[in-house]
């Protein structure tokens, strides 16, 4: 018996360890490869797609960042886009010539730079989730769901009616970007530098988000999604995990927030309205919960749609409208349809695939019975199960045959 013993704590570490295959290896490369060199091909082939990438790049990092909330922590946020918003005006107020911070001489000079600005936004969004987070604490599901909303729609609301610090309907330009590295620039026209700094940025933030996810945080993080109860029996801290979760998940946004900013040099309070927190959510539902590679392959599916897809069907659409006679076909823009899109798609995926186009492991294990005895067990009726564990005339009388 000891030696059974000493033999399985022996194979428990190397049980643990989760080894890369040599194909896993290679797919990343290849995959990594073509990231990197696609402005070269997007000029080769004339695609004219790296300005439409650039906003579903930052897609990208807000379905990553609020993947941590509603994948790993189950806490549903509905008003993601307010940090956003909140980031965006962070950079704008310390390095914008127009801020009222900045003509008034309240900013250091050092914080008027990019990257300085852009840990402090990082910084602040973290707070304000932080702020966010603690009187909610004791809230779950559809009441946190509310309170989060609520939040969404005060803050751009109180950025368009602050017009003396915000510019109201104005918004604010320009932002800071930044600064040039040799032949390196981030101008309005250098799209390709842009999108390699996006590009490192998300792989940064993959990076971080699988660490992350793979420590006490985030185990704990994933036992509080199954079960808070439980979770707290065992010893978690609710409070200061549910607070971490809401603080890194606001933080990705503020960065997000600074880094759209700066790349189109305009902040208003449009671009940060409801609909924006729900297409992220949907985003990473799509791609599947818990999954951070699913989470940005949902927000570049839907980004693709809304940025590129719908603006390029727009035009045999239109000529479609105009051979058969059909005013609405003619003159209709499949851009404003992308809500119905992204409804449609919700709801079949719902029916046809609830985990996500790419659910992770865990969330995959408990949506797929063990075995087919179970599965057949869970589509029963109530009046099935009842027939079937009713107790048979022998076994009232206390005779078993």
């Amino acid at each position: 018996m000891a030696t059974q013993v000493r033999t399985v704590g022996a194979m428990a570490p190397t049980t643990e360890k989760s080894t890369r295959s040599p194909r896993d290896v290679v797919t990343f490369v290849i995959i990594l490869a073509f990231l990197v060199l696609f402005p070269f091909i997007d000029q080769a082939l004339g695609l004219r797609l790296l300005g439409a990438l650039l906003p579903i790049g930052i897609y990208a990092l807000l379905a990553m960042g609020l993947n941590i909330v509603v994948g790993y922590a189950g806490l549903l946020d509905l008003g993601y886009a307010a940090f956003f918003a909140i980031g965006a005006y962070t950079i704008g107020f310390l390095t914008s010539p127009g801020s009222v911070f900045v003509q008034n001489g309240w900013v250091p000079p050092i914080l008027q730079n990019f990257w300085p600005a852009l840990v402090l936004a990082f910084v602040i969004s973290a707070i304000f989730g932080v702020l966010l987070g603690a009187p909610t604490l004791r809230l779950r599901g559809d009441y946190l769901a509310i309170v989060t909303l609520g939040f969404g729609e005060i803050v751009p609301n109180f950025f368009l009616n602050a017009t003396p610090l915000t510019g109201g309907t104005r918004g604010m330009n320009p932002i800071a970007k930044p600064p040039t590295m040799g032949p390196i620039s981030f101008g309005q026209t250098d799209q390709r530098n842009w999108y390699w700094l996006i590009l490192a940025v998300g792989l940064f933030s993959v990076f971080l988000i699988l660490r992350l996810y793979g420590s006490r945080l985030g185990r704990s993080w994933q036992a509080i999604r199954e079960d808070e109860l439980a979770a707290s029996a065992m010893g978690i801290n609710l409070t200061r995990t549910k607070l971490w979760a809401f603080a890194l998940g606001a933080s990705f946004s503020g960065f997000a927030g600074s880094l759209f900013s700066s790349a189109f040099q305009y902040v208003h309070p449009s671009q940060f309205e409801f609909t924006l927190s729900i297409m992220i959510l949907s985003a990473v539902i799509l791609g599947g919960i818990g999954n951070v590679y699913g989470a940005v392959i949902g927000a570049v599916l839907i980004g693709s749609f809304d940025r590129i897809l719908a603006e390029r069907l727009t035009g045999p659409v239109n000529a479609l409208g105009e051979q058969i006679g059909n005013d609405f076909l003619a003159n209709h823009n499949v851009g404003e349809d992308r809500y119905l899109v992204f409804g449609l798609a919700l709801v079949l995926m719902m029916v046809l695939r609830p985990g996500g186009l790419f659910p992770s492991k865990q969330r995959a294990a408990e949506l797929q019975p063990e075995s087919d005895d179970i599965s057949v067990q869970e589509q029963e009726d109530l009046y099935d199960v009842r027939m079937h564990s009713d107790p048979t005339p022998d076994e009232q009388g206390g005779q078993v045959r």
